[in-house]
């Protein structure tokens, strides 16, 4: 059963791995995407984000400090999910959907985080 959760951890992270190289190589594009949604100091969260993103993926990945990795996603796809995919705010029907379903990931994502660190938490 190890190689199940050995499966689903690099499948989990995959997506983590991704967005963390975005957010620190497109730290710039990425920002002005974030400042037009409200994010203070844009660039900087941009980039501090993708940071947590790869640690918290590379812990999940190697279930070294795995309750911390997950954390570190968790605190990234909360506040996410609801300043950058606020899909009350959008007025297009088709925008608003894509908003939508983004925020849902992020939602989803973020309780898989909390069975990660559930799970986790008495096995490290």
């Amino acid at each position: 059963m190890q190689i199940l959760f050995l499966i689903g951890r690099l499948m989990y992270a995959a997506l983590f791995i991704e967005s963390g190289i975005g957010h620190v190589t497109k730290t710039k594009q990425m920002g002005a995407y974030a400042k037009s949604n409200g994010v203070p100091a844009a660039e900087f969260m941009t980039f501090l984000t993708g940071i947590m993103l790869l640690v918290g993926a590379i812990s999940v990945i190697f279930d070294f400090m795995i309750f911390f990795g997950a954390l570190l996603i968790l605190l990234f796809l909360v506040p996410t999910a609801f300043m950058m995919h606020a899909f009350w705010k959008v007025q297009d029907p088709g925008m608003k959907q894509m908003q939508h379903i983004q925020f849902m990931k992020n939602i989803s994502l973020a309780g898989a985080a909390l069975m990660i660190m559930f799970f986790s938490y008495g096995l490290h």
